[in-house]
Order: structure tokens, then sequence, then C-alpha cells
């Protein structure tokens, strides 16, 4: 969805909310994105609005159009190409700029009930939350974003601002776990001066945690975070009130770090014991990986109702 296109903090970018922004637009310009179930299979989009689709695929362009939305103009071509011609095309216009303060007002009320859920206290450990703000406020300006997991991961994407373009890999529409290691190990080697921060939950470092044995043999500092819940959260969220068990979801709280330590890299440990030393923690794992060491933060969290109501299954 070109996370970190316009950068951190673009007036113009509108993070939250967008559901209820597109069902109140005049015009939506969905620019090589398809209405798949990101879009609700374009339940989302309003009849009312008049909906410009610009793909080069024709068959994604038009994929469950009819259904609930129905394109008024759809062009099969380059969107980089399209955007630079439309920028050209709309020189001297003017907008309303009500409609951009609107969606404004309604992004920060949001992010300031991220607020409230970060200090809200949980059962055991740390607040996912909390953790991921100071996270937020802790990643430098060349830093690149990994995401390889389900509900901590999907925590992240509503309080992690990209630094700019490209900063943001994560799986796609598909969400293959176990891209995290080969995603970080591609992008360090691509941009050897980025810092690269991987986001993994539990039940995805499995499918990497050997990759660090890659890493420390070829000398390659990434950083791993790994929100440590002791299950496959994003499952059991919506399987438990559906079904009534847990079955298959639970795992341990696993020594990730000392496994990372056994491969020869650097591991770090976060829970509530030294809950006042997230950011002392997180500037630690810098500096080693600075220092040309790869390094696992193992953070133990709680369990939240931030994400109730998302779909996984």
């Amino acid at each position: 969805m070109a996370r970190g296109l316009l950068g951190r903090r673009h007036p113009l970018h509108i993070r939250q909310e967008r559901s209820a922004a597109l069902k109140k637009a005049d015009v939506v310009l969905l620019a090589g994105i398809v209405c798949d179930f990101r879009l609700s299979y374009g339940r989302v989009l309003s009849r009312s609005s008049k909906i410009i689709i610009v793909n080069r695929n024709r068959k994604e362009m038009l994929i469950n159009s009819d259904m609930f939305w129905k394109p008024q103009e759809a062009v099969q071509g380059d969107v980089g190409s399209f955007m630079v011609k439309l920028k050209e095309g709309l020189q001297g216009q003017t907008w309303a700029s009500d409609w951009a303060e609107e969606l404004r007002q309604a992004d920060q009320k949001k992010e300031q009930s991220f607020w409230e859920k970060a200090v809200m206290p949980v059962a055991q450990h740390l607040n996912p939350v909390r953790v991921l703000q100071l996270v937020e406020e802790t990643l430098p300006d060349n830093s690149i974003l990994v995401m390889d997991g389900g509900d901590f991961v999907g925590t992240a994407a509503y309080l992690l601002r990209p630094r700019g373009p490209l900063c943001w890999l994560d799986p796609g529409a598909f969400g293959t776990l176990g891209v995290g290691a080969g995603f970080a190990l591609g992008a360090k080697l691509c941009r050897p001066d980025a810092e690269v921060w991987c986001l993994f939950g539990d039940g995805a470092f499995g499918y990497s945690l050997i990759e660090f044995d890659t890493f420390v043999r070829h000398k390659i500092p990434v950083m791993a975070l790994i929100g440590n819940d002791a299950g496959w959260t994003q499952i059991s969220r919506e399987q438990v009130p559906s079904l009534g068990s847990n079955v298959a979801c639970g795992l341990a709280y696993t020594d990730y770090h000392k496994a990372a330590m056994g491969l020869g890299a650097q591991g770090l440990l976060l829970s509530r014991e030294n809950e006042d030393q997230v950011v002392k923690v997180l500037r630690d794992a810098q500096q080693q990986c600075r220092d040309g060491h790869p390094v696992v933060v193992n953070i133990l969290i709680g369990r939240t109702d931030f994400r109730d109501g998302s779909i996984a299954m």
C-alpha cells in the first residue's frame, strides 16, 4: 500500500480511518491496488463515489468489479507514469482544504486512542502498544522496516511510520510467514548504510531463527525485535470466540535471545522486570548492530484488545 511513499510526517498522509474516508470521498483513485480483502472486496467504497483505477494488469484491475464496486474509469498502464501525467494535468487546481482538515482531525483522534490503549495494564509482561510507540521514537531516519508476523506486526502497522519510500517490507497480500530473515538479508546487502529493523511475531520467528547463523557467518548486522506473547495470537484472537478452543495456537515464552546467542548473535531480553529500560535496551541493540553484530531482542508481551475484530481466519 505504498507505505512510506510520502515520508514520516507529510500533512497529506492520512494513516488512520481509511474506510470512513473512502466512504465519504467524491473521487477515489486506486493506484496499483486491487479490490481484494484489503478493501473488503470493494465494500468500503461508496457507490456514489467516482472510482478511477490504474493497473498494468487488466484482470487484476477489474477483480471483484460489478459486485460491490464499479470503476468510472479503468486505465491499463504503468501507475508511476500515470501519476506523473496526472500531476502535470492538475497544475493550478485548488482543493477544498476543509476535507483534508476533516481527515487530519479523524486521524489525530484515532491516534489519541492508541495512547489510551498504551497505558492500559496487561495481565503479564509488557504492553505491546507502548513498546511499539517507544520503537517508533527510537527508529532512525535511515531505518528499513521488515515485517514478518501476525498480531504484533499488525499492531506495528498502525504505530510505526516508515521513514521513506521502499523502507517497509512485508509479505504483502498473501501474508506468507517466514520472509523476514530473507527480506532483512536482501535489504542490508542492497542498503548497507541503512539500519535494518525486522519485527517478528514469535510464531513467525520460528521460520527465521536459524538464519541468524547466516548473519553471523557473513557478518551481516541486522536487528530483530520479537513480540513474544507465547501464541499464534492473530489466529487465536478469532478462533477462540468462534470455536471455543485455542487448539494449535499456544506457544511458549521461549528464550529466543539465548537461542540467537547460541548461533553467535547478540541477544537481549525485555520483560516487565526491566520495563523502564525499553529505550535503553533498544539503543544497546542499535549500538551492537552498528558494531557489526546481528542482534535479537526478545520482547515478552501481554495481550490487549488492540486488534479485536481483525480478520485472520
